[in-house]
């Protein structure tokens, strides 16, 4: 045998004995083995999963369905959007107020223009309209200025302007619709109701003056007065009426300025001054007691009781005049000087010190009166006794006591008359009458 021949032999693996396989039956797949023999000795047997068949529905195989889905969902998009724009449809022919329009700070939107009107009018009688000037501030209601608001007008223009391109542009820009409301002014309310509250704010003009202080002649400055201007603040309420009342606003009121007459008076310092050139003395006299008293006033005292006018006429000129009541203190301190139940006569002294400071002269006279008193009768008394005692004729003081007996009592008031109402004592006491 030859070396090759050997090798091949060595190497080539027994041939198994042929045998017959078996015909495989009509159930070949159910009837086949699970398990596969493998000659290895290291060979396990595995298990062949069985595959789940699961049922779906693919439209990719079956195009019929995929159309009918289709057509069934854009049905559904279709119906949707007709209902919508139906819908938007109805409520745009509608009396409804569109969603979102606002009047005067009012939502009236999803209102019928009837129930619009109403709560416009409704806010309406609750809007105020500031008029101010400086720190005067009148707070008036709309109707008391004559402003009205025509809530049906309103309400139409709320309306028709929802439905406006520009409603829904100014949306978009401002996230509202806004509608202005109508308003009627009447002027001649408005006119009245100024005019009834114009002197709250009425100031007179100041004319430049002359003063007197401490015996010295100053000027006093000239001042523009004021007054309100009743046509241009209904002009003004006119104009901006409307917005003032929609947004609770104000409106300045106008004023008009009232400027003064006179303006300077400098030059007539120099003849006011000359007036205060005299010192006046005051010589009082009591014929009752014949007695005196006299007091020296200056011009720094007198002066202060004139008041000094230009003559707006012919403004080269000045009046003055006492003052009584800044005079009366000075009498007043006179008379209690005097003591009890004497007094000078503030009005005969008024025009005693005008006459003399008119003409310049250095001194005048008064008299001294007596005022009524009281004497309380004692034991004895008599009116002929009283009257002698008091200086009087007894028959004035059984005049000024009428009613009253001769016999009096003690501890009886009497009233004793004022002895300047009687003659001189001295010619009663000549009558006999004591």
């Amino acid at each position: 045998m030859q070396t090759s021949e050997l090798k091949t032999q060595f190497f080539r693996r027994p041939t198994a004995p042929v045998t017959e396989a078996p015909t495989p039956s009509a159930h070949s797949l159910v009837d086949a083995p699970t398990q596969l023999w493998f000659p290895a000795a290291t060979a396990q047997p595995q298990t062949i999963p069985q595959p789940v068949r699961r049922r779906s529905l693919n439209l990719s195989k079956r195009p019929f369905l995929k159309h009918l889905f289709i057509a069934f969902t854009l049905l559904a998009l279709l119906t949707m959007g007709f209902i919508a724009v139906a819908g938007a449809g109805l409520i745009y022919m509608s009396d409804l107020v569109l969603p979102g329009v606002q009047v005067m700070g009012v939502d009236v939107g999803r209102m019928t223009q009837s129930e619009a009107a109403a709560s416009l009018s409704s806010a309406a009688s609750q809007q105020t309209i500031r008029l101010t000037h400086g720190e005067t501030v009148w707070l008036l209601a709309a109707d008391e200025l004559g402003l009205t608001l025509d809530a049906t007008a309103t309400a139409e223009a709320a309306h028709a302007y929802g439905r406006s391109p520009a409603a829904w542009l100014e949306l978009i820009q401002t996230g509202a619709m806004t509608v202005s409301p109508t308003w009627t002014l009447d002027t001649a309310v408005t006119q009245a109701t100024l005019q009834a509250r114009a002197d709250e704010l009425a100031i007179e003009p100041v004319n430049a003056g002359l003063v007197i202080e401490n015996g010295r002649v100053t000027t006093t400055p000239a001042a523009a007065g004021q007054l309100l201007d009743v046509t241009a603040t209904v002009a003004a309420l006119v104009q901006n009426g409307a917005t003032a009342v929609t947004q609770n606003g104000e409106i300045s009121l106008v004023m008009q300025t009232v400027p003064a007459t006179i303006t300077d008076v400098s030059n007539l310092v120099a003849q006011a001054e000359a007036l205060l050139s005299t010192t006046l003395t005051i010589q009082a006299t009591d014929p009752v007691r014949d007695e005196s008293v006299s007091w020296v006033v200056g011009p720094q005292v007198w002066g202060s009781w004139l008041t000094l006018t230009v003559d707006q006429a012919n403004t080269t000129q000045f009046d003055w005049a006492i003052e009584p009541d800044k005079a009366a203190q000075f009498f007043a301190e006179r008379n209690a000087a005097l003591g009890e139940n004497r007094y000078l006569d503030a009005a005969l002294a008024l025009t005693a010190v005008t006459d003399a400071i008119k003409n310049q002269q250095p001194s005048i006279n008064l008299r001294i009166y007596h005022s009524p008193s009281q004497y309380v009768v004692q034991a004895g008394d008599t009116f002929a006794g009283i009257g002698r005692a008091v200086g009087l004729p007894y028959p004035w003081i059984q005049a000024a006591n009428p009613g009253v007996s001769d016999a009096l009592t003690v501890g009886q008031s009497l009233t004793i008359p004022s002895p300047t109402t009687c003659c001189r004592t001295q010619s009663w006491m000549a009558s006999g009458l004591w």
